[in-house]
C-alpha cells in the first residue's frame, strides 16, 4: 500500500496533507480572500516573531467561506510570512489567500489565525484538499484523535501460519476505534480499522490522505509498547509487534513540510 498525497499537493513546497489537517482542526473559520493591505509591523510589536520572518498587519477582502459564519466583505488579522533573500516580505497586494482562524469575540470582522503562518497562498490543490477535509471533520462519526494504544493482542488460529491480532486505541472523545490484523496461511497479512464498537475483521485500511490516515499515522506510537501487549505467550507476542510494525509500515509516515511554529 503506498501512500500518496493528495492531487496537485505532493509537487507543494511548502505544504503536505497532514499540515493543512493540522490548521483545519481547530479552525472555525476558514475563508478564500484577496488581500487588499499588508503593514510590516516594527520589531517591537512583534514579540515572540521567529527569525527569517515578518509579522504583518492584514486586511483582505472576503471573497468565499468554507466554513463559519458570514464574515462581511472585509477582514483584518496578524500573518506571519517568510523573508525572501534581501530580508524583504512579499509583496501580496491582491493576492488570493487562504484564511484559517477564529473570529475575535466583540470585534467584527477582526481574526485570530489558529497559527501565525495560518494565511496560505490560495492554489486549487489547498482549496479542493481543504474542503475534502472540512467535510469529513465535520460529520458526526469524524475519525477522533488517538491518545495512546492501549491493549495489543494476538490469537493464533488452528493452522500454522493463522491468527489475529487485535489493537484497541484511547481516543479523545473515549469513543471506541480498532485495529484487527489478519493473518492467513500462504496469503499476505492484511488488515483494517474499526471506528465503532464493534471489532469488524472485514474492516479495511484508510485510503491516504483521509481523515481516517492522517488519526493513524500521525496518531499512532512509532512502536508498539511492551506494557499494552498482552499476548499470551512471548511467540504471540512477537507476532503482535510485527503486525503493529506492519500496520506502520502500510500506512506510511506522518509527512509534515511547516516549519514548528
Amino acid at each position: 500500500m503506498s501512500v500518496s498525497m493528495a492531487p496537485g499537493l505532493e509537487a507543494d513546497p511548502d505544504l503536505a496533507y497532514a499540515d493543512l489537517v493540522d490548521l483545519a482542526l481547530p479552525a472555525q473559520i476558514v475563508a478564500k480572500a484577496q488581500v487588499r493591505k499588508a503593514v510590516r509591523l516594527k520589531p517591537e510589536e512583534a514579540p515572540g516573531l521567529p527569525a527569517g520572518r515578518a509579522r504583518l498587519y492584514v486586511e483582505a477582502r472576503t471573497q468565499a467561506l468554507l466554513i463559519g459564519e458570514n464574515l462581511g466583505e472585509s477582514i483584518r488579522f496578524l500573518a506571519d510570512v517568510p523573508l525572501d533573500a534581501r530580508g524583504k516580505p512579499p509583496k501580496l497586494n491582491k493576492v488570493p489567500v487562504l484564511v484559517l482562524a477564529r473570529p475575535v469575540p466583540e470585534r467584527p470582522g477582526e481574526l485570530q489565525l489558529v497559527a501565525p503562518d495560518a494565511m496560505l497562498a490560495l492554489t486549487p490543490a489547498r482549496e479542493a484538499t481543504l474542503r475534502a477535509i472540512l467535510t469529513e471533520t465535520s460529520r458526526p462519526d469524524a475519525p477522533p484523535a488517538i491518545t495512546a494504544l492501549r491493549e495489543a493482542l494476538h490469537v493464533p488460529g488452528n493452522l500454522a501460519g493463522e491468527g489475529e491480532t487485535q489493537l484497541f486505541l484511547g481516543t479523545t472523545t473515549g469513543a471506541p476505534v480498532s485495529i484487527s490484523v489478519l493473518r492467513r496461511p500462504g496469503q499476505p497479512t492484511t488488515w483494517g480499522v474499526s471506528f465503532t464498537e464493534i471489532v469488524d475483521s472485514s474492516a479495511h485500511a484508510p485510503l491516504p490522505s483521509t481523515l481516517a490516515w492522517y488519526r493513524l499515522a500521525c496518531g499512532l506510537p512509532g512502536r508498539l509498547p511492551e506494557r499494552a501487549n498482552i499476548s499470551a505467550t512471548l511467540a504471540d507476542r512477537r507476532i503482535a509487534a510485527e503486525d503493529y510494525a506492519q500496520v506502520l509500515a502500510d500506512l506510511g509516515p506522518c509527512t509534515r513540510k511547516r516549519a514548528a511554529p
